[in-house]
Parts: structure tokens; C-alpha cells; sequence
């Protein structure tokens, strides 16, 4: 049973009158459907992943409305379907996660952004950046600088956030230009409230169809001639609307203070750290009231340049507060103010980090620099003594340990059906020797993490069998490309398997079948199983993932000649494999498919439906996998293969020997990888499986009676 959003899909419906409350990316969802929006696409991915989750569960709701969704198979495609909007008065939005969505959706921006849009274009982009991050550190700022796209940061408030959405679309229909909506990840988990309005059904929609196709117009196609008209419309037309709208709307947000003398321009995004940092140096109340004026920039892209020279003009000073490198928004606010021949002296990177997250204590720091040659000393002292009561806190428990904090780096999830596999994967390898493996970005990136460390490369989602192109003719061995079916859908298809099958490539490919995009929430994918087949393994260990073919049969289709499929927690069934495809004489491309469901969502289906067999008081049977205490010889090599958090160490109770010995603790979902894995490795026979009953039958209670006691017997003999 996947995760339902049943709650969620009723907080959508809020009307006049009605409060929401919740978090920042529900919000913006809600926003949505108040600004009339007729089609809604994306591509799952955090911290945006809510989003499109959300909608595609209340599908039928939204036809009701009108409102066309669809999932995705990339951000590519999702960008694509902004081009409704080209000709017809439609508002659409689509969704993706950060800049890695928008490298993959560049092609189809550049494209939509020359033409421009009629209807309204909104793209809200998951602003993956900082030390919370899963992705590469990079800004989606350079691709609205380069595309001329309008980019909204707005201010981290529930109210502010909705109103940036509603008036997103009013800003790409006044200036032509696709807008972006950036949100970065305590943005889209922000909780809040604000007043719901009624949801607009679309004038065009999925109710309301159009009769006719707008006209044939060669100027709205992004095709030369034409474009070099666009660019200059761009320059000439689109930004200058865009900055009358934000000015006559009020978006960018003016903040007075005290200490006119000074200044702050900051990203709407950093706002409530920024505040934070300035009540940290007695510059804000406990209100956000900051005593510094502020200009909030809820559009970093256009700029105006008449409103941040009537900010910065007769101050002493002014900071800029913006995340990430290359400074984009200091540099352009420093060209303004030379050209009108504004001599404030101009702060930002000199003070701050170049890279990196800006938390409040790295904001303090900056801020204390800023303001100490200007204000009173009680500033900077306030911030020395916040700042050193914070390296105390951390110096706190590596005192109390007596040595560094060790460290957690993400792993698999108990149970996962990847760990085995690469398990098997180093097994292999003693025995052919080491090889060049592709990693991919996915839940199987784990694997380059302790005790697998494997992988060479991440180059981008479903790009590992691509990424290897330039290493297989280099090497002696044949090379080793990993993808998951999330990524063999999203890119790896045709990128990767098309090419190398074009090319003739001698190469091998593994392909984790577990039957969702696993990585981004479990979000289904061509080769999800249908409900039935979901309920109709509910009660058996078989691989759910086998239930569905659509891999195996299209890669047939293609033309892989060589290919095994094999459940991954057959550990030496899987080094079998991996080692034919390594020796084999088979000249070209080797797919084997590791096929077995997601952990978290068999789990999912599994619990309700053993809670509601032991509710009727049936016979339930849960498998669980220990360590006998006695047979452990505390070499631990079972722990270096297998990386499972359930199996770890305990004190040897023996008083004759002193290395810890092995334990499998509560949270053993008894998936049998510890078993298998001493199978296959011919490690010491110390792993016991056991069943454990609840609700047993007559003749199991009376044969466990006779056992006892026949145990009991030999125990006094």
C-alpha cells in the first residue's frame, strides 16, 4: 500500500473562508489550483517531490475541475508540456527537483523561453543546495540569466509564498516570459497557515476543450529567423515589462530600520535566517523587526534598477545576502550603482562564504563583520558570545567521548534488495579481479558508500552506461555500468542501452528492478506491478518486480542478445552471474536484471495485512535471523559484506575471549542476506533463521510442548 495523501488532497479543497495549515510545499500546490492553473506535469524528486505526488493521487478530483496532470517520464518532458502555453491563454505549471531537473529540462526551456508564452508558465524547481543536499552545488540562477526567465525567491512565509505563485503567472503573462519559482528545502517544509480562496477552474481545460488551433504563426516557433527577433524582444520588451510588474505590485518587499546608514539585500529564500542571525547580534526583535533596513528580493531575476538604487543611495554601506557562487546578484547590483554613479560601498562575498549553505551561525559571523565598523561594539560582543557558546555546544560530546563524533553516512534501508547484489558484486570481484565500475544517482548510490565503496563515477541519472563509453576500450577487463529502473526509464534507455547496442560495446550492465523510482519516493514507473498483482503476492517472498516484464521485453525489443534476470537476494546466484557476464564470450552488450521489490514498500503492503490476519486471530509466521554467540569467532567479516544496520556487535560473552562478537538487533525485517551472504562467501556457520509463530495450530503447540520437554530431559542428563 503506497503512501497516501488522502489528507493532503483535502486540504486542496479549502475554499473562502477556510484556513490551511501545513507545510510550505502543500501550500504552493494549494496556490496552484487558486491561480486557475489548467495542466500540471513534473518530474518526482525532493524537496519538491509532495507536489506531484499529491496531484497525481487527486487525479480525479482535479477532473472535476478541469485540470490535466501528468507524471512525467523526465524534466525534459515536463518542460516540453509548457509549450500549451506558447499560443493559447493556458496556465500551466510543472515541477522538478533543482538544478540537476533543470540541466535535463534545459533544452526544452531555451526552446520555450525565445518564443515566449501567452498563458502563464511556472516552474517550480526544488533548490536542492546546501549541506542538506543530495545533488550537485549548483544554482538554478544561471539558467534565467542566460534563457531570460523570471526567477521568484520567495520570502519562507506561507502567505508570501502563495502569493509569489498567483502572481508567478500574472508575471509571465505580462512580460512573455517563463517564470521559475525557486524553493529551497526548509522553504518546502516551513509550516504555516494562511486564508484559502476558492480554486479556479481554468477558462481552457479538460471540460472547457477549444475548438479550433491557434493560427499557424511562424514568429512564436523557435526557429530561425525568427529567433534573433526574439532576443531582441527580450531586452526590449519582456524584461521591462516584467520590472514595471514588480514595482506597480509591490513584490519585492521594502523593510525599514533604525540605522538608515545601513543596508541588507537579501534573497526572499534567506530572509528567516538572516533575521535569525540579526536577533543573534541584537539587530532584530523577537518579531523579525530588524533595525538594519532590508530589501527583500521575492524576484531575484529581473532586478530593478531604479528601486536598488533608491535603496542604496546615501547609505554608507549595504550587504548583499546571496546563497551560492558566482556571485550573480552582488555583481549586477555593483553595475547598477557604478553606472548611476552611486559610491556606497558594496559588501557580500567579501564578507561571506563564496560556497556553501548559509545558516545563521554563518550569517552571524558575516553580519558582526559588517556591523561592527559601523555600530556600537554591543553588536559584535553579542555575536562573539553566541558564536563561542556555539562551538562550545559542539565541542560538548566529543569531550564527553573522548574522540570524534563518528560518521553516519546515508546507507540502504533494512531489508533493501540493492545490498545484496553489491555484496555479491565483491565476491565476484576476488574472483576476476577489479573492475571499473559507472555508479548512477539513485538509491544504488549507496554502494559507494562503506563497506562497498563502490563506483568510479556519477555523471547523472541514468547516465552510468553512457559514463563508461570512454573507459571500456581502456580496459583490460570488461567495465561494470549500475542504473535502477527509475533511471533506466528516465535516460538510461536511450542514452545508454540504444548507444552502446549502437556502437557494439562490449560492456555489462546491471539493472535494479525493484519496481518504483525508489530514490524519489517510491513513485510508480511503467514497470510498477498493477494492484492486483501487489495483493496477490502479499502473503509470499516471491519477487514482486517479476510480476511485470516491460524491462526484460523492451530491452528484447531493442535488440540485448545477452541477458539474465535474477533475484538479488540470491547472493552466489548473482556472483554466478556477474562473473559469466565478466568472462563470457559474448561480444557486446550483457544486461543482467536484479529483480526485487522495495523494502519499504512491501513492508507497506505486508504490515496491514499481517495486523489484519492476527486481528482475526489466523496463523501468522515471522521469520527472524540470529547469530549463535558461541559458534562467532568475532572475525566480523559478515558485517564488512553485508553493511545491514540490524547486524552489528555486542560485548563476547565468553570472558576467555575479547573481540565483540556479532548480533542482529530489533529491526531485522528477515530478508536472509546474512545467511546468504556466509553462504556464498563460505563464512563461519554462526547464523540461525527462526520462525516465530503467533496464533499456532493444535498439533504445533502440542509438538513444541513434547519439544521442550525433550530438551529439558537432555539438559539434566
Amino acid at each position: 500500500m503506497e503512501v497516501s495523501f488522502s489528507k493532503e488532497i483535502e486540504a486542496l479543497r479549502l475554499g473562502d473562508g477556510d484556513t490551511f495549515h501545513g507545510e510550505g510545499i502543500l501550500a504552493i500546490t494549494k496556490a496552484l489550483l487558486q491561480s486557475g492553473v489548467a495542466y500540471i506535469g513534473g518530474y518526482q524528486g525532493a524537496p519538491v517531490s509532495h507536489l506531484l505526488d499529491v496531484m497525481v493521487q487527486a487525479k480525479p478530483w482535479l477532473d472535476t475541475l478541469g485540470v490535466h496532470v501528468e507524471a512525467c517520464s523526465n524534466e525534459a518532458s515536463a518542460a516540453a508540456m509548457l509549450g500549451a502555453s506558447i499560443h493559447y491563454p493556458l496556465r500551466g505549471a510543472v515541477t522538478w527537483k533543482s538544478i540537476v531537473g533543470t540541466n535535463v529540462a534545459s533544452d526544452a526551456l531555451s526552446n520555450l523561453a525565445s518564443p515566449g508564452v501567452t498563458g502563464g508558465a511556472l516552474i517550480v524547481v526544488g533548490e536542492d543546495y546546501g549541506e542538506g543536499a543530495s545533488v550537485i552545488q549548483e544554482r538554478t540562477h544561471a539558467y534565467a540569466l542566460k534563457s531570460t526567465m523570471a526567477l521568484l525567491d520567495p520570502r519562507p512565509d506561507l502567505p508570501q509564498m502563495v502569493k509569489m505563485v498567483e502572481h508567478g503567472f500574472a508575471l509571465s503573462e505580462a512580460s512573455n516570459m517563463p517564470a521559475i519559482l525557486e524553493l529551497r528545502i526548509r522553504a518546502c517544509h516551513v509550516r504555516g497557515s494562511f486564508a484559502a480562496k476558492d480554486n479556479v477552474p481554468p477558462a481552457v481545460s479538460t471540460r472547457q476543450l477549444m475548438a479550433d488551433p491557434a493560427r499557424f504563426d511562424y514568429d512564436r516557433l523557435a526557429h530561425p529567423p525568427v529567433t534573433f527577433r526574439h532576443e531582441k524582444l527580450k531586452t526590449e520588451q519582456r524584461i521591462p515589462a516584467a520590472r514595471r510588474y514588480i514595482v506597480e505590485h509591490g513584490l519585492n518587499e521594502l523593510m525599514p530600520g533604525e540605522h538608515a546608514q545601513l543596508g541588507i539585500v537579501v534573497q526572499g529564500g534567506m530572509y528567516n535566517a538572516l533575521v535569525k542571525a540579526l536577533q543573534q547580534l541584537g539587530l532584530a526583535d523577537a518579531f523579525g523587526a530588524s533595525r538594519i533596513p532590508l530589501l527583500v528580493l521575492n524576484v531575484t531575476y529581473p532586478l530593478v534598477p531604479e528601486q536598488l538604487a533608491d535603496f542604496c543611495v546615501g547609505k554608507q554601506a549595504v550587504l548583499v545576502v546571496e546563497e551560492g557562487q558566482p556571485e550573480y546578484i552582488e555583481q549586477e547590483i555593483a553595475t547598477h550603482l557604478r553606472r548611476r554613479d552611486i559610491q556606497t560601498k558594496l559588501h557580500g562575498k567579501d564578507l561571506l562564504p563564496m560556497g556553501g549553505e548559509y545558516s545563521v551561525e554563518v550569517l552571524a559571523q558575516g553580519l558582526r563583520q559588517f556591523a561592527a565598523g559601523v555600530l556600537a561594539d554591543d553588536a559584535a560582543q553579542a555575536a562573539d558570545r553566541w558564536l563561542a557558546g556555539n562551538r562550545a555546544r559542539r565541542a560538548e560530546a566529543p569531550a564527553v567521548l573522548q574522540q570524534p563524533l563518528p560518521a553516519r553516512p546515508p546507507s540502504f534501508c533494512v531489508g533493501c534488495p540493492e545490498r545484496p547484489v553489491f555484496s555479491a558484486l565483491k565476491l565476484a570481484q576476488q574472483q576476476v579481479g577489479q573492475v571499473h565500475v559507472a555508479a548512477d544517482i539513485g538509491c544504488h548510490a549507496f554502494g559507494t558508500f562503506e563497506p562497498f565503496s563502490t563506483g568510479h563515477s556519477i555523471l547523472g541519472y541514468g547516465m552510468s552506461l553512457a559514463s563508461r563509453a570512454g573507459v571500456s576500450p581502456m580496459m583490460q577487463r570488461r567495465t561494470l555500468a549500475i542504473m535502477g529502473d527509475g533511471g533506466f526509464w528516465h535516460n538510461g534507455l536511450l542514452t545508454g542501452v540504444q548507444s552502446a547496442l549502437f556502437n557494439g560495446d562490449d560492456a555489462v550492465l546491471l539493472i535494479f528492478k525493484n519496481g518504483y523510482t525508489s530514490a524519489t519516493g517510491t513513485q510508480d514507473i511503467i514497470s510498477t506491478p498493477e494492484d492486483e498483482a501487489k495483493a496477490a503476492v502479499s502473503d509470499k517472498a516471491t519477487s514482486l518486480a517479476h510480476t511485470n516484464q516491460t524491462i526484460e521485453q523492451t530491452l528484447g525489443g531493442l535488440g540485448v542478445k545477452w541477458m539474465r534476470t535474477v533475484h538479488t537476494y540470491e547472493v552466489e546466484a548473482m556472483r554466478r552471474t556477474l562473473i559469466e557476464a565478466f568472462t563470457s564470450d559474448f561480444d557486446g552488450l550483457k544486461v543482467i536484471v536484479a529483480e526485487g521489490e522495495c523494502q519499504l514498500e512491501r513492508q507497506r503492503r505486508l504490515k496491514p495485512w499481517i495486523a489484519d490476519l492476527l486481528r482475526k486471530g489466523e496463523r501468522v509466521v515471522k521469520v527472524k535471523y540470529g547469530v549463535d554467540e558461541d559458534v562467532c569467532n568475532g572475525d566480523h567479516a559478515c558485517i564488512r559484506l553485508s553493511g545491514c544496520p540490524t547486524l552489528t556487535l555486542k560485548d563476547n560473552p565468553d570472558p576467555l575471549k575479547v573481540d565483540p562478537v556479532a548480533t542482529v538487533v530489533d529491526g531485522c525485517v528477515g530478508c536472509g542476506l546474512c545467511g546468504a551472504n556466509a553462504h556464498a562467501a563460505t563464512l563461519c556457520p554462526s547464523f540461525y533463521r527462526a520462525e516465530v509463530v503467533k496464533h499456532p495450530r493444535w498439533h504445533e503447540r502440542l509438538f513444541d510442548t513434547l519439544r521442550g520437554a525433550v530438551v529439558r530431559a537432555l539438559q539434566t542428563a
